[in-house]
């Protein structure tokens, strides 16, 4: 369910920049899309961060230290 959130709101995000891009809107409209952009970058960052944080967790090894790994690629998967 937190995957659908995030990915509400960088759906949500996109159109926004859209819009802000166009120049169509007005100053007030543009700076309320601003506004909630920034809200919108602050949920997407929290999220990546939560997912790091978990995903270090995971690769932990017996004495604690956070060892890195290339992640293990399918036979079939493009560069």
């Amino acid at each position: 369910m937190a995957k659908d959130k995030f990915e509400e709101a960088l759906k949500k995000l996109e159109e926004l920049v859209k819009k802000m891009e166009s120049g169509d809107l007005a100053l007030e409209d543009s700076l309320k899309a601003f506004e909630e952009g920034i809200r919108l970058i602050r949920f997407c960052t929290g999220k990546l961060d939560e997912a790091e944080r978990r995903v270090e967790i995971l690769i932990r090894d017996d004495q604690g230290d956070i060892t890195s790994a290339p992640f293990p690629r399918n036979e079939g998967d493009a560069l």
